[in-house]
C-alpha cells in the first residue's frame, strides 16, 4: 500500500492516463517519460509516486527548477513530507591555484541559513519516515556527511531517562548544536533552570522542550515558536544532529593520527622544498584546530581520514542516507541532468591537482568530490528520466520510452515561422509590441551574455519594458525577474540558454530566436525544441525564427513540432476540445526573491498608510512584495512590522 496521499486538482487526461499506466508497471527498471512541454509531465510522475511505497528524490539540473517542482509537489502531497536539497552557497569561491601567476585564491562563500537548515532537514526526514519527497539539485552527488554517523549520534530521549543537565547539554554540543540565549536560530539550545529549549533544524514552526526533575526527564514537549503553546506532549523522542557533517570524539582522533602519517609519506615525495614547507606549515595549522576547536577551514578536504575511506572510494552522498529498500529516483530534465553528472567529477579533480601539485592540499583532498559517473550509475536502476528531449543515454539504458504528447488543456505547439536577418531587429520590435498589445509577454534568445545586454539596452530605448537574464545574475535574481515578466512588470525578457527547460510561463505568447541558422550546442535540434516549448502554454504563440537558411536542426525541429501539432489538433478533433490558455497563479519560490525586496519594507509600510488606486497586476504584484517582506520580518522576529504588512496584504487581497 502507497505511504504517498496524492491531492487530486483534476484527473488524468490526454496521454497521461496511459502515461501513468506504463511508468507503473515498470517501476523497479529505467523508464523514459518524453513529455511535451505543458503536457503535465509533474502530474502524471505525481501519479506514479503516489502509487508506491518507497521514498523519491526528484533530481533537477538547478535551483531555479528545483524550486519550481518543490512548489508543484508541496500541492500534490500536502499531507506527507515535501523537503529541498540544493546547494547552500549564496556565493561559492572555490580554493584553487594559477600556477602562471603565481596566485592562491583562498576558499570564501556566503551560506543561506535556510537552505542549510533545510538540507538538515532533508536528512533527518530521511531517517524518520518513508513518505518523504526530496527535491534535489546535482549537487546531492557532492560529498556529504557518513550517514551512519549522522544517525548514530543522534540523541535519543525518553521521559523518566536519568540524565542530568549537564550531560544533555554536552551531547547537544557534540552533535553541533550552540547554546544562544539571544538569536534562537535553527541549530540552537538555550537553557531556563532545569528547563532546555532545543531549536532542530528540521522543524521550523516548533521547537522542542526537555523539562528535567533533578537527573530525570520529566517531560517533553512541541512548543510552538511564536507564541510559547504547548503543541503536544510525547514519551520519546529523537534528536538528529544540527549539521550533516559530524562525527565522534573517537573518529576526530583516528583522523588526526592518520593525517600526520600522511603528511609525512607525502613530503617525503616533494622535491622542491619551499612545496613541502608549505603543506608542514598548513596541515600542522589545520591539525591544532582541528585538536582545539573540532573543526578547521576546508575540513572537507581531510573527508576520507574521517571516514575511514580508502583513496579513490566513492564519497557517501545524500543517495547513502536511504535504506537497503532503496528510493525511487525522478530525473527531470534528463538531457542536462545526466551530462552534468558525468563532468562533475572532472572539473572538480583539475581545480585540486595544482592545489596538490604545489603544496597547498594533502592527496586525500581528491577524494572530497563529487560522484564519478559510473559510481552514480549504481542508483540509476528504479528510475524515470523526463525531458521533452531525452538524450542518448536515457534512449539506451531505458526499458521503455513513455511518450506523453497530447495536453490535457488541447494547446497545440507554437506556429513556426521564419524571418530573414534583414530589418530582423525592426521586425522583433513590431512583434514585441504587437504582442504587449494582447497583454502577453516576450521572450527573445541570443547566443552569449553580451548580445542579451546590448539587446536588451537597444530595446530599452524603444521604450519597451524588457530586462535580461543569464548565468551572472545569482539564482534568487533571476527568480524575481521571471515573477516580474509574469505579473507584467516587463514585456520582454532576452537571454540566452538559461530561457530553454522547465521554465512555466504561460503569459508568453511570442518567442524569438535570433540567429538560429548557427549549428552549435545553443541551436541543435534539443535546444530548438526546447526553446518552442516555451510558447506551448498559449493558444496565441508564435516562434519566429530569425535565418538566412534552414539548418538540419531547424528542420528537425519544425517537422517534429508539426507531428506533434497534427496529433494535438487531431485528438482536439475527436473529443471536442477547445485549446485553452494555461492560467497558473504567480506564486513565490522558495528561494527569497532579489536581495531589494527584502529593503523594501519601510517603504512597503508608508504605502500601506495611502490610499492608491492600483490596477489588478500592480496589486498582484504588491501582493508577491508584500508576502516576502511579511516572511522576512518574521524571520527576524520583527513582528510590528510584520503584522503591518499582513494588514496591508489582506486589504489588497480583498480588493483584488
Amino acid at each position: 500500500m502507497s505511504v504517498f496521499k496524492l491531492h487530486l486538482p483534476f484527473q488524468p487526461s490526454g496521454d497521461q492516463p496511459a502515461a501513468i499506466e506504463k511508468l507503473q508497471q515498470g517501476l523497479g527498471k529505467p523508464s523514459t517519460l518524453l513529455g511535451v512541454t505543458g503536457s503535465g509531465k509533474t502530474f502524471t510522475i505525481a501519479n506514479v509516486i503516489a502509487a508506491q511505497d518507497k521514498p523519491v528524490i526528484v533530481l533537477s539540473p538547478n535551483k531555479t527548477l528545483a524550486g519550481q517542482l518543490y512548489e508543484e509537489f508541496s500541492l500534490f502531497f500536502p499531507e506527507n513530507k515535501v523537503c529541498y536539497f540544493v546547494s547552500y552557497y549564496d556565493y561559492y569561491q572555490p580554493e584553487s591555484y594559477l600556477p602562471a601567476q603565481d596566485i592562491y585564491i583562498a576558499k570564501e562563500t556566503k551560506i543561506n541559513d535556510e537552505i542549510e537548515r533545510l538540507r538538515v532537514e532533508a536528512a533527518a526526514s530521511i531517517m524518520q519516515r518513508k513518505d518523504v519527497i526530496i527535491i534535489a539539485s546535482i549537487s546531492c552527488i557532492y560529498s556529504l556527511g557518513n550517514p551512519q554517523d549522522f544517525k548514530e549520534m543522534a540523541i535519543s530521549l525518553s521521559v523518566g531517562v536519568k540524565i542530568g543537565r549537564k550531560e544533555l547539554i554536552n551531547k547537544l554540543l557534540s552533535i553541533l548544536y550552540t547554546r544562544n540565549e539571544v538569536d534562537k536560530r535553527s541549530g540552537t539550545f538555550q537553557v531556563y533552570g532545569n528547563s532546555i529549549e532545543i531549536h532542530v533544524p528540521y522543524q521550523k514552526k516548533k521547537k522542542l522542550r526537555i523539562e528535567l526533575f533533578g537527573d530525570e526527564i520529566e517531560s517533553i514537549s512541541w512548543i510552538d515558536k511564536i507564541n510559547n503553546n504547548v503543541l503536544n506532549l510525547v514519551d520519546q523522542e529523537v534528536i538528529f544532529p544540527a549539521k550533516n557533517f559530524v562525527t565522534t570524539e573517537a573518529k576526530k582522533r583516528t583522523a588526526i593520527t592518520s593525517i600526520k602519517q600522511e603528511l609525512q609519506e607525502y613530503v617525503a615525495t616533494l622535491e622542491n622544498q619551499q612545496y613541502a614547507d608549505r603543506i608542514q606549515q598548513r596541515v600542522a595549522y589545520d591539525i591544532e584546530m582541528l585538536e582545539q576547536t573540532g573543526t578547521c577551514p576546508g575540513i572537507e578536504n581531510y573527508s576520507t581520514h574521517f571516514d575511514g575511506r580508502v583513496s579513490g572510494q566513492a564519497p557517501y552522498c545524500l543517495f547513502d542516507f536511504f535504506n537497503e529498500d532503496g528510493f525511487l529516483l525522478v530525473i527531470d530534465e534528463s538531457h542536462i541532468a545526466i551530462p552534468q553528472m558525468g563532468a562533475m567529477y572532472k572539473g572538480d579533480k583539475a581545480r585540486k591537482k595544482s592545489l596538490i601539485d604545489f603544496g597547498f592540499r594533502l592527496p586525500s583532498a581528491y577524494d572530497n568530490r563529487p560522484l564519478k559517473f559510473e559510481e552514480s550509475e549504481r542508483f540509476l536502476k528504479n528510475v524515470i528520466y523526463v525531458s521533452a528531449t531525452p538524450g542518448k543515454y536515457e534512449a539506451e539504458h531505458s526499458a521503455q520510452i513513455v511518450e506523453q504528447i497530447i495536453r490535457p488543456t488541447g494547446l497545440l505547439d507554437p506556429i513556426i515561422d521564419l524571418h530573414s536577418r534583414t530589418n530582423q531587429i525592426q521586425n522583433l520590435v513590431e512583434q514585441i509590441n504587437a504582442t504587449s498589445a494582447k497583454g502577453f509577454r516576450t521572450l527573445v534568445t541570443v547566443l552569449t551574455k553580451k548580445m542579451a545586454e546590448e539587446l536588451a539596452f537597444f530595446l530599452e530605448e524603444k521604450q519597451i519594458k524588457v530586462c535580461y537574464l543569464h548565468c551572472d545574475l545569482k539564482t534568487p535574481q533571476r527568480t524575481d525577474l521571471l515573477q516580474k515578466l509574469r505579473l507584467g512588470i516587463f514585456d520582454c525578457l532576452v537571454g540566452v540558454n538559461l530561457l530553454r527547460e522547465g521554465l512555466d510561463l504561460p503569459e508568453v505568447a511570442f518567442v524569438a530566436v535570433m540567429d538560429a541558422d548557427i549549428e552549435g550546442f545553443l541551436r541543435d535540434r534539443r535546444s530548438l525544441i526546447q526553446i518552442i516549448g516555451r510558447a506551448a502554454r498559449n493558444t496565441e504563440s508564435i516562434v519566429r525564427l530569425y535565418a538566412d537558411k534552414v539548418t538540419p536542426s531547424m528542420d528537425f525541429a519544425i517537422k517534429e513540432t508539426a507531428r506533434r501539432r497534427e496529433i494535438q489538433d487531431t485528438y482536439n478533433q475527436e473529443h471536442g476540445i477547445i485549446p485553452t490558455t494555461v492560467i497558473r497563479d504567480v506564486t513565490t519560490s522558495i528561494s527569497s526573491l532579489s536581495a531589494d525586496i527584502a529593503k523594501s519594507s519601510k517603504y512597503l509600510q508608508k504605502q500601506a498608510k495611502k490610499e492608491i488606486k492600483l490596477t489588478a497586476q500592480e496589486m498582484q504584484y504588491q501582493i508577491v512584495e508584500l508576502e516576502i517582506a511579511m516572511q522576512q520580518a518574521a524571520q527576524k522576529l520583527d513582528f510590528e512590522t510584520a503584522i503591518a504588512l499582513r494588514q496591508q496584504w489582506q486589504l489588497l487581497k480583498s480588493k483584488l
